[in-house]
């Protein structure tokens, strides 16, 4: 039995990744071709089925990027640590008394420390037809992958948010053929990061690339044909745009429920307390 004290990182996107390149910096990770060497021994509980990736370049996917150059870490990073990691089993329950983890399989991890790095998920507006097929978050390799398929049989898409985020995902329904439109409930794009003037020009960029922007409405309702496939949406206006693809890119919510349950504080709106 290894006395090696284990860690359970609990998620393997960019932050959790970027913990195991920190500990593997200071040393501080175990070294597998030396069992009395000291380290942390590290299972990683990941939710999806491919290693952490480069998020912030996702879109690059849409244009030709094969999915693989997103992986973040030299390849053998892993293995050359010691590190467990388990794609597409995710934690499912803490148990901070047990000092345990129990996965999505069954499985149940040990650990001397836990580290939740569950990072945040997508929201979606209540609204009539949200959960219909043709509709779609973007935050994913899964979500590029069935957004670029599902298109291939839709006329027009919509995007609900005009964020970063949103833009992006206008950029790439474009991109794939799709006649596209943007909706955003505040009265310009990005209105968290520009003034009036910066979205004035914005707006004027992108609607000469052939994207519609609809601002100061909502969307109400996806409408959707006898087949239950999303046909149109519906905006706070009366208006309505025929949408056979809606991407909703609206902002995002801490995942914290696993804290939550397990007892753990967590603040007013939502994420895990921390200290300094």
């Amino acid at each position: 039995m290894s006395s090696r004290p284990s860690l359970v990182l609990v998620g393997h996107g960019m932050v959790g990744h970027r913990l195991l390149e920190a500990l593997a910096e200071r040393g501080a990770l175990a070294d597998p071709a030396d069992p009395a060497a000291p380290g942390w021994r590290v299972t990683v509980l990941a939710e999806e089925d491919v290693p952490a990736y480069d998020r912030v370049h996702l879109s690059s996917v849409f244009t030709g990027t094969a999915p693989d150059r997103l992986t973040l870490g030299a390849p053998g990073f892993l293995a050359g640590h010691g590190v467990d990691l388990r794609l597409g089993d995710p934690a499912e329950h803490v148990d901070t008394a047990a000092r345990t983890v129990t996965t999505t399989s069954g499985a149940v991890v040990g650990y001397d420390a836990l580290v939740l790095a569950t990072g945040s998920y997508p929201f979606v507006p209540p609204i009539p037809g949200a959960d219909a097929p043709g509709c779609f978050t973007y935050r994913t390799l899964y979500d590029v992958e069935a957004l670029t398929a599902y298109a291939e049989h839709a006329g027009t898409g919509v995007v609900i948010g005009g964020g970063l985020l949103g833009l992006e995902a206008a950029g790439a329904l474009r991109g794939l053929g799709l006649a596209t439109h943007v909706v955003e409930f505040a009265p310009r794009l990005m209105p968290l990061q520009v003034d009036d003037g910066g979205a004035a020009a914005l707006r004027a960029t992108i609607e000469s690339m052939g994207v519609a922007v609809h601002t100061g409405v909502g969307a109400t309702e996806v409408e959707t044909g006898a087949d239950g496939r999303a046909r149109a949406l519906r905006l706070s206006d009366g208006r309505r745009i025929p949408a056979g693809v809606v991407v909703f890119s609206a902002g995002v919510r801490p995942r914290d429920r696993l804290a939550r349950e397990a007892g753990l504080a967590v603040g007013d709106r939502g994420g895990v307390a921390v200290d300094a």
